[in-house]
Parts: structure tokens; C-alpha cells; sequence
């Protein structure tokens, strides 16, 4: 598992295990190879759908329900990202079972089925569909390299519908062929993935399109090695079954509640929003580029958890500790990507030269199937980023601009 990786994320912090999300994590972990972040985020997803669209939190004129998208990398396919999974479907099965047997479905692969699997009743042009009764949604893919896949065909739709279910917005897409919209979705995703097969199909899918900042990627590997399995207690699992109960039915009894920071807490954002909202370079950068909003998700999760109306400091400690940990996966994963094909192609080739390159030494090491203003472009976004910078070196002829990789202020690794 080569535990002594310094560039993995560090453990999540303690405070990320704060309330009963904490006591369901800790319960199952000792019976479970599943990593304990992947226990946390796919608990904290699940909660989100199962409670539905009511209780959420305003920003502006945004309205944020509760429900997050979470992708969980391994390094390869034996991180036990499955079996994590199978132990909160579990527990979460017996708090709602019609939740359990309906509102869990895979298949992630055109926006058109998105929408159709959580549709709005439609009786234009003799259609007479009654629609779903439930719109709420968790869609669980154990395969994510295929959704990902599927957004870079040709006339898919699955990307903008996504982002459209992440936003909470009515579902729908202006073509005669789909006639249906989804106005009350609540949905909600799982995803699991190995590192390289995300860093290949993310870069295509072009991830900072705003597809890819509407998830939390938490880096994931095996915990333990139980040869006969885990089996949480039933004491255990009643006794999480009746808290997570008395939770649902307090989040439920809200309705179309307005959650909101409690004065302490709203110092503490206060201090932490610059942070939040700041900017960062490449791939990593935009795949984190929403912190504000998926912090405040997670806080108001963890206040409904602890049958709260309102986020406390606790709260806002807890999510922040759980972003911290998905951003330093985010930086892990994507390293200095830069989600442009040819920049990275570029910054492999000037890495790999302490010395620097020239601009036909750069063309040559590209096949020399690159135009000149091709290169020039992708020098920019690296100079642009931090990334690379130039010089200009005397030859025979006339001067010439070697171009140096060069490291950017990196942002700290740990919580």
C-alpha cells in the first residue's frame, strides 16, 4: 500500500469525524478494509439524498440543497472502494428501505436518462406518463471512467444535465426528441475510479468546464486486511439505525427550511472565505474551485446530523476538515495538470530538461506536428500558471528564448 507516501493526502483531521457521522464511521471501520474517508463521503452523499431537497442554505440568489457528489480514487482497483459502499447502503437501507429498493440506481450515461429516471408527470403529445413518485436519486458508479467517457461523445448530454442536477435546478434539455423535465430532482453520486484511469478521462472530458468542480475526489485505499470479511454488530446496527432515523425524520420535519451560520460561526467563515474563493492554478485549481459551496453542503449536513437548525462552529470545523482532506486529494491526483493536453505534454518535456529547451527543441520533442502558434499558446497557459518561464540564450544565429520548468509556491499538503 506503500503507507509511507509522502505526497498522499494526510489522515482526515479528527475533526471530520464530529456527531453521529463520526460514531457511524468509527462503528464500521473495524469491520470494514474500506478506507475511512470513504466511509465519511459516501455517508455525508447518502444522508444528503435521503433526507430529499427540503432543508438547504441561500447564497444570493442561489438556493443550495443538501445533496454533493463525491468520486473515490484508488491507485488501483483493489482499494476496497466497493465494500465501503455496501456497509453505509446497508445501514442507510434499513433507516428508509423504500429509499434503499428505488432511489439507488446506476447507469450514468446521457442526460437524457438522468432526467428520465427522476421525470416530472408529462401528458403532452399523448404521452400520459404519470412521471416518479420520488425524486430523489443516488446514482452509485463503481466504473466512473465510463460516465466520463460518455460526456465526451458527440451530442451527449450528460455533462450539462449533471451540473444542472448539481445546481439543484429543473432538469431539462430544449430538443424535440426529449420532452421531458425533472423540476423537484434531488440527486446525488457516487463514484469510484482508479487515479490514472480519472487523470486520462477527466483531461478529455475537459474536467474545467465546471464538470469536474461539482465533485469531491477523495483519494481512498484498503484500511485492513479482514480474509473473512466485516460484519458490523447488530447491536451496532440497530443503535446507528435508530440515530440515523431520529436525524432523517428531524431534517424531514423542516421542509423547505433555510439553514443558516449561527453568529460564531459566521466569524469563523468569515476568516476562512478569502481561502475558500481563492483561485488556484491548472486542473487542480478547477476541480476545487467551488469550496464555498461544498463546505457550507457538508456543514449544514453535519448540523442536521446533530438535529440542528443551524450550522455551529463545530459544523463548519467538521467540513472544513473533510474539504481540506479532498482538496490535498485533488493536488494528489492532479498534480501540476494543467487539463491542456499539449501544455503538459510541453511541461513533461522541460521537466525532463533541467537545461531548458528552445522552441524548435520543444517542437522536435513533440513530433514537430505542432504549429508555431500551437506552442506559443500552450507556453502561455504555462508561463501563465507559474509553470515555466523563458529566457533569451545567444547561438550562432540570432538570439534565441530557452524555455525553463520551473515550480510554483505550492499551497500547503496538510489540513
Amino acid at each position: 500500500m506503500n503507507l509511507g507516501d509522502a505526497h498522499w493526502p494526510a489522515p482526515l483531521a479528527d475533526e471530520a469525524f464530529h456527531g453521529l457521522a463520526g460514531q457511524v464511521v468509527r462503528a464500521i471501520e473495524p469491520h470494514s478494509e474500506g478506507d475511512p474517508a470513504a466511509l465519511l463521503l459516501q455517508l455525508l452523499v447518502a444522508f444528503g439524498n435521503i433526507i430529499g431537497r427540503g432543508p438547504h442554505f441561500q447564497v444570493e440568489a442561489d438556493r443550495h440543497a443538501m445533496n454533493l457528489f463525491s468520486v473515490l480514487v484508488g491507485e488501483t482497483s483493489k482499494s476496497r472502494k466497493g465494500s465501503s459502499w455496501g456497509q453505509v447502503r446497508k445501514l442507510l437501507s434499513k433507516v428508509d428501505p423504500d429509499w434503499g429498493q428505488i432511489c439507488i440506481q446506476t447507469g450514468l450515461s446521457s442526460g437524457e436518462g438522468l432526467i428520465y429516471a427522476v421525470r416530472d408527470p408529462n401528458d403532452k403529445e399523448g404521452e400520459n406518463d404519470s412521471g416518479v413518485l420520488d425524486a430523489r436519486l443516488l446514482v452509485t458508479e463503481t466504473e466512473f471512467a465510463s460516465p466520463l467517457r460518455m460526456t465526451t461523445r458527440d451530442g451527449n448530454t450528460l455533462s450539462p444535465v449533471v451540473r444542472q442536477a448539481w445546481d439543484g435546478t429543473a432538469l431539462q434539455i430544449m430538443s424535440r426528441q426529449s420532452p421531458y423535465t425533472a423540476s423537484t430532482a434531488h440527486v446525488s453520486i457516487i463514484g469510484h475510479i482508479t487515479r490514472e484511469e480519472l487523470k486520462r478521462e477527466l483531461i478529455r472530458a475537459d474536467g474545467a468546464s465546471g464538470f469536474g468542480n461539482r465533485f469531491l475526489w477523495g483519494c481512498v485505499r484498503r484500511s485492513r486486511i479482514l480474509p473473512d470479511g466485516g460484519q458490523l454488530p447488530e447491536s451496532d446496527l440497530e443503535r446507528l439505525t435508530c440515530q440515523l432515523k431520529r436525524a432523517v425524520g428531524y431534517a424531514s420535519s423542516l421542509g423547505h427550511f433555510e439553514i443558516r451560520r449561527s453568529e460564531e460561526a459566521r466569524i469563523i467563515w468569515h476568516s476562512i472565505y478569502a481561502d475558500l474563493s481563492e483561485g488556484k492554478p491548472g486542473l487542480f485549481g478547477a476541480v476545487t474551485s467551488r469550496g464555498e459551496a461544498q463546505v457550507m453542503r457538508m456543514a449544514c449536513l453535519y448540523a442536521l446530523l446533530d438535529e440542528s437548525f443551524e450550522v455551529r462552529p463545530e459544523h463548519l470545523n467538521a467540513a472544513m476538515a473533510v474539504w481540506k482532506y479532498c482538496e490535498n486529494s485533488a493536488r494528489y491526483i492532479f498534480g501540476s495538470a494543467l487539463g491542456d493536453p499539449l501544455a503538459d505534454a510541453l511541461l513533461r518535456s522541460l521537466k525532463a530538461t533541467p537545461d531548458g529547451l528552445t522552441r524548435t527543441e520543444l517542437n522536435a520533442s513533440l513530433g514537430r506536428n505542432r504549429t508555431a502558434v500551437e506552442i506559443s499558446q500552450a507556453l502561455g497557459v504555462l508561463a501563465k500558471n507559474g509553470l515555466a518561464t523563458a529566457e533569451m540564450v545567444e547561438t550562432d544565429g540570432r538570439p534565441a528564448q530557452r524555455w525553463f520548468a520551473q515550480n510554483p509556491i505550492a499551497s500547503p499538503t496538510s489540513p
